[in-house]
């Protein structure tokens, strides 16, 4: 299978050190199957709420539930993520950018294809910040509404204690996950033993339920209901909702150590409980309140509401932490503006905090809990960017095993195509809660979407006015040549978007100061479709015109951060070119952007543009330019 688990040994060992099989097991439990972990806490409850019309008296409605909540699981992450999904990896990089990167290759560059794909990643992408501003308050509230089971005159301070550990569980954001992380593992671990636990002492008081585990009763549930059936995989999807996290954590543990962890603990956790709680409501109907606390014995009531607590906290942890990741990879693709990125280790290049992402995240999770105020409010909206993301990725799988995977299509292509009926179904019954709060996720993405493809759009736009009305480095240099300024000790690089035009920071400096450097260096920086740019294709020099002139183009993975001056330090090496941090200045064109009507976008996009533009994190922070070594010279642009 082409490009399957292919990792180069420099990206392993770069991702991995000298961590074992069985710690990056352990630390994948506590990163990857956090979301998906916490699920048991609201899946069965909400599935019995009056809108779905189950009735939890009747033993086929039961068994039929946890039949499809068995096989969701086996079919949509077993089979689709872990067995064949995690095979299409970028470079041992997972996730939608990723595959949308890998599928873009498959397709002609530049062609309605390749911009069809670009689209669909990109709407996927915007779907998964839907999916992780609701990841936060649905796990928590679901943890601690055990506190109604064990307390219920407590009732009121749930809400007031969500809000308390959403806000302080964004302020710490600030100072890392490297030290909390190394204990996410182990906290997890102890999370899916003790609900494996619970589900084996449930279901010893109707061992029957194991006849769950047969298709049959999933069959038959739909026989029974016809097709207003489908519905009730709105409340299935939440037994599956972080199955995607497989994927695009992989990058940090490798497929293998997710597989490992998904078979050995992770599943048969989930089903023992999932089994357990229907065992639960067979016995005691009235158990459908909240099953999962329910049947906790007395004396461990207020230990597994604490534990939930953190184990929600860390399904939050992780879901920030994938935000930040994306925000990062979207900011280097080019799809929004640059933002302030901190590396909270000297030793973890992944682990990053965008302050910007963070704040906004907080807000609107805090938003969230006041406004729906319960776990079952919120799985009304929750569910439906998830089943969106996995439609988008099962059809970029399909093309990618159509157009590369020669030898393993004949089987994948046809789980593709049951898979997307599945992925459809899933849609369509969250779609139908609509009005119930999944308004929310389809508007927060489709926002997201629209600014993503408008910063996009907008920068195709800015890059083409500059080459329309720019001048040709090569035929400029020579001419200039021929009167040449006074020239001033030093070495000047001048940052550009087209390496072919004359940056308009040189032209203004040449007419406002009147003088060149000894030495002029045209700088871009490109981004490739990989996580890491090989050694080899880093850095590209050449000279221009002789006269100290040279065009250098730095190369980096959509993984990585810029760092123009250590970049620029290596060079010295591959040539002749000598950077002296103290002696370089760094000229950067500042572009304002005037919205103009009848050209380009709609004229409220190009004001979106222009007020994002405006409000992008300078040159200095992306590139990490000293802000003592830099001078910014302005620029009118109309698009």
């Amino acid at each position: 299978m082409a490009n399957a688990n292919h990792k180069p040994a420099g990206r392993r060992s770069r991702g991995h050190g000298q961590v074992g099989l069985t710690g990056l097991v352990v630390g994948a439990i506590g990163v990857v199957f956090g979301d998906i972990g916490t699920s048991p806490l609201y899946t069965i409850k909400e599935a019995f709420i009056p809108h779905y019309g189950l009735d939890a008296r009747d033993p086929a409605e039961v068994l039929g539930l946890l039949s499809l909540i068995f096989w969701a699981l086996m079919v949509m992450v077993t089979l689709k993520y872990v067995a064949i999904i995690m095979r299409a990896d970028n470079e041992g990089e997972g996730g939608i950018m990723a595959l949308m990167t890998l599928a873009q290759r498959t397709l002609p560059k530049g062609g309605r294809g390749a911009y069809a794909v670009g689209i669909l990643g990109i709407f996927g992408a915007s779907l998964f910040f839907g999916d992780s501003v609701i990841t936060p308050p649905v796990s928590v509230l679901g943890a601690l509404e055990g506190i109604e089971v064990a307390a219920p005159q407590l009732h009121d301070w749930i809400v007031p204690l969500a809000v308390v550990i959403m806000l302080v569980l964004f302020s710490t954001q600030r100072f890392g996950t490297e030290k909390v992380g190394r204990v996410f593992g182990p906290i997890t671990l102890v999370w899916f033993l003790s609900i494996a636990a619970l589900g084996v002492l449930n279901i010893r008081h109707n061992p029957e339920v194991v006849q769950a585990l047969n298709p049959w009763w999933g069959v038959k549930f739909f026989m029974a209901h016809g097709w207003h059936g489908i519905f009730i995989l709105g409340a299935v999807v939440l037994a599956v909702t972080g199955g995607e996290a497989l994927y695009a954590d992989m990058g940090h543990f490798g497929a293998r150590p997710i597989r490992y962890a998904w078979y050995f603990l992770v599943l048969p956790a989930l089903m023992l409980n999932y089994l357990g709680q229907g065992a639960l409501v067979l016995e005691n109907p009235d158990a459908v309140k909240n099953p999962f606390y329910v049947g906790v014995p007395d004396w461990a009531q207020w230990p597994m509401i604490a534990l939930a607590t953190m184990a929600a906290i860390i399904a939050s942890q992780a879901v920030i932490t994938g935000a930040f990741s994306v925000s990062r990879q979207a900011m280097q693709l080019g799809y929004i503006p640059r933002m302030l990125v901190r590396h909270t280790s000297k030793d973890t290049i992944g682990q990053i905090y965008v302050p910007g992402i963070n704040w906004l995240m907080m807000l609107t999770v805090i938003a969230l809990v006041l406004a729906f105020r319960s776990s079952t409010n919120l799985a009304s909206a929750y569910g439906v960017s998830v089943s969106g993301t996995m439609l988008i990725d099962t059809l970029l799988l399909a093309l990618l095993a159509k157009s590369t995977w020669t030898r393993a299509r004949w089987w994948v292509l046809p789980v593709c195509a049951v898979v997307l009926v599945i992925d459809l179904g899933f849609l369509v019954a969250n779609g139908a809660k609509f009005f119930h709060g999944a308004w929310f996720p389809i508007a927060l993405g489709l926002l997201v979407f629209t600014v993503l493809r408008t910063w996009r759009r907008g920068r195709e736009l800015l890059t083409a006015e500059v080459r329309k009305e720019g001048i040709q480095l090569d035929t400029f240099l020579p001419g200039l040549m021929l009167a040449p300024p006074v020239r001033v000790p030093g070495t000047a690089v001048f940052l550009t978007a087209s390496p072919d035009v004359v940056p308009h920071a040189l032209l203004h400096n040449l007419k406002h100061n009147k003088v060149l450097h000894e030495r002029n260096v045209f700088l871009t920086v490109e981004t490739l479709g990989v996580p890491y740019a090989p050694r080899e294709k880093r850095m590209k020099i050449s000279p221009i015109a002789g006269d100290d002139f040279h065009r250098v183009i730095i190369r980096y993975g959509f993984m990585e951060t810029p760092d123009v001056p250590v970049a620029l330090m290596r060079s010295c090496d591959q040539c002749d070119l000598v950077f002296n941090p103290m002696d370089t200045t760094y000229f950067v064109s500042r572009e304002s952007i005037v919205a103009s009507r009848h050209r380009g976008m709609p004229i409220w996009r190009d004001k979106l543009f222009a007020f994002m533009h405006r409000n992008a994190a300078p040159a200095t922070t992306f590139f990490r330019i000293p802000g003592n070594r830099l001078v910014e010279l302005g620029a009118q642009v109309e698009i």
